[in-house]
C-alpha cells in the first residue's frame, strides 16, 4: 500500500548522494552502517516563488500518503485565518498605491482596523474583524483593487477564502483538503518529503523559491534522479515580489536555464510542470499575452495557445535541440508558451517532459504524477543501461 514514511526511516538526500558514490553504503553519525534501499529516487522540486511546489507536495500526501486527519486539518486553521488577513491587508495597501477610493467611506475605518493587526500572529477569526473583512470584501473599491491584482502582490487564494467567509467564521470550522491545498506559507531552506510508491522510495526535495533562498541550495545537489520545475502560467503579466521592475516569467525562465545547464544536473531527467492552468484560463480573457510578450501572434482571450507559447519559451532554454517536449493537440497561444521554454534547452541529448497542471486539482495531479513516475523509472533504467 502506498504510504508516506517518516524521514527517520530513509537516509537524507545527502546520504543518498553519498551512498550512490559508495555502493549504497551509509556510515551514520554513530558509526553504524546502513544500506540504502535499492530503489531510492531523489526528485528535486524547483521554481520561483508562488509557483505551486508546496501545493504539489500536499497533493502527494493526499494521493500517495495517509492524507490529512482531523487533527492534521486543525493544524491549518490558524494558517487559513492568517492567509485571509494577509490577503485583505495586501489589497488595503494597494488601494493607496493605485489611488482607488472605497465605495463606502465608512470602510476606511474598517481598513485601518484590519491593517493594525500583525497577520502572522493571528490565531482566531472573530468579531469585530470578521465583520470588517466581510464589509471590505463587499466594497466596490476593494473589488476594483482585486481586478487590478496583477499590479501588486496578492496570493492566488485570496478570492477563494474571502468568498467563503460564512463557512470559515463558524466556531466548528475544520479546513477541507481544498482549504489546505490553497493555504500559502513560503518555503524557506530545503525541505524533504519521503514516500513509498509501489515499493520504490521517492524522496522529494523542496527548495525555497524566493530569490534569497536559491543560493542556499543550487550548489548542494548532484546525482539527483529527476528535476521537476514548476512554472506558474498565470504569472506572465506579474512582477516579482523581490523586484517590482522584473516580470515573474522572465525570472522563472532565467532560473530554469540555470538549472538545466548546471553541470551537476546534466544526468537528471527534467520534467516541466506548467501550473495554474485554471488561473490562466480566467486571466487570458482580460489580460492579453501579447501586451507582455510582443512576439506572441496568437488570438486574444484563448488560454490554449497561451499555455503552449509559455511552455515553448521554457524549452528554448535547453542547449540541446533534442531535449524537446512531447507535443499535444493545442493551438497558437499555448504553443507560444511552450516554445518560450523549449528554446532554452541547449542539450540535444536530453528530453524535457512537460505537463500542464492545476496543483489544486487532485485528480489532475494524480493523473500527471502517474505519468511522471513512469518517466522517472524509465530514465533510471536508461541510466543503468537496462533499456
Amino acid at each position: 500500500m502506498d504510504e508516506f514514511v517518516s524521514a527517520s526511516e530513509v537516509p537524507s538526500s545527502t546520504e543518498i548522494i553519498r551512498a550512490r558514490c559508495l555502493n549504497r553504503k551509509v556510515v551514520k553519525a554513530d558509526n553504524s552502517v546502513e544500506w540504502l534501499p535499492k530503489h531510492t529516487t531523489v526528485i528535486m522540486l524547483s521554481s520561483t516563488g508562488e509557483s505551486g511546489k508546496s501545493t504539489f507536495i500536499k497533493q502527494m500526501r493526499i494521493i500517495h500518503g495517509s492524507g490529512y486527519s482531523d487533527d492534521d486539518k486543525r493544524g491549518f486553521i490558524k494558517l487559513v485565518y492568517q492567509n485571509i488577513f494577509m490577503a485583505m491587508q495586501s489589497m488595503i495597501r494597494a488601494m493607496d498605491l493605485l489611488k482607488i477610493q472605497y465605495g463606502n467611506p465608512s470602510n476606511v475605518e474598517k481598513a485601518e482596523l484590519i491593517s493594525s493587526i500583525d497577520f502572522e500572529s493571528v490565531t482566531t477569526f472573530e468579531s469585530p474583524y470578521v465583520e470588517a473583512i466581510k464589509a471590505l470584501w463587499a466594497d466596490s473599491g476593494i473589488q476594483e483593487c482585486y481586478d487590478r491584482r496583477r499590479e501588486y502582490q496578492l496570493t492566488d487564494s485570496a478570492k477563494y477564502y474571502l468568498s467563503d467567509l460564512e463557512r470559515i467564521e463558524k466556531a466548528d470550522y475544520l479546513p477541507t483538503e481544498q482549504d489546505i491545498l490553497r493555504a500559502r506559507q513560503p518555503t524557506t531552506g530545503i525541505l524533504e518529503y519521503p514516500f513509498d510508491l509501489d515499493g520504490i522510495i521517492f524522496r522529494m526535495v523542496d527548495v525555497g523559491g524566493q530569490r534569497s533562498e536559491r543560493r542556499k541550495w543550487i550548489h548542494c545537489f548532484e546525482n539527483v534522479t529527476s528535476i521537476i520545475f514548476l512554472v506558474a502560467l498565470s504569472e506572465y503579466d506579474q512582477i516579482l515580489f523581490e523586484s517590482e521592475n522584473e516580470n515573474r516569467m522572465e525570472e522563472s525562465k532565467a532560473l530554469f536555464k540555470t538549472i538545466i545547464t548546471y553541470p551537476w544536473f546534466q544526468h537528471s531527467s527534467v520534467i516541466l510542470f506548467l501550473n495554474k492552468k485554471d488561473l490562466l484560463e480566467e486571466k487570458i480573457m482580460y489580460s492579453h499575452l501579447v501586451d507582455y510578450f510582443p512576439e506572441y501572434d496568437g488570438p486574444k482571450c484563448d488560454p490554449i495557445p497561451a499555455r503552449e507559447f509559455i511552455l515553448q519559451k521554457y524549452l528554448k532554454e535547453n542547449p540541446d535541440p533534442d531535449r524537446s517536449c512531447p507535443q499535444r493537440d493545442a493551438s497558437t497561444a499555448r504553443e507560444f508558451i511552450l516554445r518560450m521554454f523549449v528554446d532554452l534547452n541547449p542539450d540535444a541529448e536530453k528530453i524535457i517532459y512537460s505537463h500542464f497542471t492545476c496543483a489544486t486539482d487532485t485528480e489532475n495531479i494524480r493523473f500527471v504524477f502517474a505519468a511522471v513516475k513512469d518517466t522517472i523509472l524509465q530514465s533510471n533504467l536508461k541510466e543503468y543501461n537496462l533499456v
